[in-house]
């Protein structure tokens, strides 16, 4: 699509939207044309999180990610370096591995045993003269960006001019070096699960603070009235500091919220602070992670079609053996699994009412930062998405 940097003015939070005090169209989250434009001007460009750097310690060790019909690997060299991969080989674009993880002294096409070193070097072929136009040195694997934020590995297909992840989090960079992200490690692996909605929706529930009362009520139990959010150019932030055990709502809650707030473990190397504060952070345009004193959970909603979409969960944590906290990230996991049951009872019924020929736009209020962001990047982006209804067919192609 080209470099995004003329567009760049338009997508900045001091930009006068036009449409600000409205939400995106509803035919947005649904319309087939619409979205294989989204896709190749919104996800394609954008930074992707596929594992930890320490999900891949020795050379040989290999981690994927699958979308947009493509596969990537990310793959640690024998020199240590850490990079990305198209899994397609270059003969007859056979994919060179399956699953999500693995380890190769070379990776082998199953379909010609074509081989590729860990740097992506094209080193071995059977029959090589049999091939009059075949040069080793211009047919290693197709390269991917990379970029490692705090020990986490991020990839995208395409640079169209989008800022790099550590840009995106410079505004809040001060709030996340206490936790020591690079000394994560992983404690529940990649989990995805389908979910019957537009990818559009995912992130703007993840960003939603007016729900929060209305529709969680153990949230609104461990966090009273502090939860809070903003909007910086490229991230959002999201914040609750959990209440005190004489708080009214603390004896409302069920076993586990009182379990968590009563029995988090102290963590030597944050702030007392820290304890009592959960962060949400969403990063453009599909990434989010739950930071905790206990631990910190990685969320991204990959788009599959229109209406449909995979969401990519990952916990990470500092190596921790007190039973106390063990006790404490079940409590988390299973406070947050009713919240994502609630969230997903939410979004799959905004999609339904999206596609609704009686939706077209609804308000944004003034407290809703986040959403009026997102939508003024899409909207930056994609000039069609300010129309109320959708363009007659073919009008990506004009």
């Amino acid at each position: 699509m080209g470099d995004l940097s003329a567009t760049f003015p338009d997508l900045t939070a001091a930009t006068v939207d036009p449409d600000a005090d409205w939400s995106l169209p509803g035919w947005v989250y649904h319309d087939a044309e619409y979205h294989a434009v989204e896709m190749e001007r919104v996800i394609r460009p954008s930074w992707q999180i596929v594992c930890h750097q320490s999900d891949i310690p020795a050379a040989g060790d290999y981690r994927t990610i699958d979308y947009l019909g493509e596969s990537v690997i990310v793959m640690r060299g024998d020199d240590l370096q850490i990079r990305a991969f198209a899994n397609v080989c270059k003969h007859r674009a056979m994919r060179l591995v399956e699953g999500p993880s693995g380890c190769a002294k070379k990776l082998v096409c199953p379909y010609h045993a074509w081989v590729y070193e860990p740097d992506g070097r094209l080193s071995g072929v059977p029959m090589k003269g049999d091939y009059p136009a075949l040069r080793l040195e211009i047919n290693g694997l197709a390269p991917l960006d990379l970029e490692v934020w705090r020990g986490f590995v991020f990839v995208r297909l395409v640079d169209a001019g989008f800022p790099s992840v550590s840009a995106m989090m410079a505004p809040y960079e001060h709030e996340i070096e206490p936790y020591r992200f690079e000394d994560m490690r992983c404690i529940s692996d990649v989990r995805l699960r389908p979910r019957a909605v537009n990818w559009k929706n995912v992130g703007d529930n993840y960003s939603d603070n007016l729900h929060i009362p209305v529709a969680h009520g153990g949230l609104s139990r461990i966090l009273g009235t502090s939860y809070r959010i903003e909007a910086q150019d490229w991230t959002d932030k999201m914040s609750g500091v959990i209440v005190t055990p004489d708080a009214p709502s603390f004896r409302a809650a069920n076993f586990w919220e009182r379990f968590y707030e009563a029995h988090m473990p102290r963590v030597a190397h944050l702030p007392e602070a820290a304890h009592k504060l959960w962060l949400y952070y969403k990063l453009w345009p599909n990434t989010a992670f739950d930071i905790y004193a206990d631990q910190i959970d990685f969320m991204q909603w990959l788009p599959v079609s229109p209406t449909t979409s995979i969401l990519r969960e990952m916990a990470y944590a500092i190596p921790d053996d007190r039973r106390e906290m063990k006790l404490v990230r079940y409590a988390n996991w299973r406070i947050n699994r009713v919240v994502n049951k609630e969230d997903t009872w939410l979004i799959e019924r905004i999609q339904q009412g999206m596609q609704s020929a009686t939706f077209t736009a609804g308000p944004i209020g003034a407290s809703e930062v986040c959403l009026r962001s997102f939508a003024r990047k899409i909207r930056a982006l994609i000039p069609e998405a300010r129309s109320l209804r959708a363009p007659a067919p073919g009008w990506s192609k004009a």
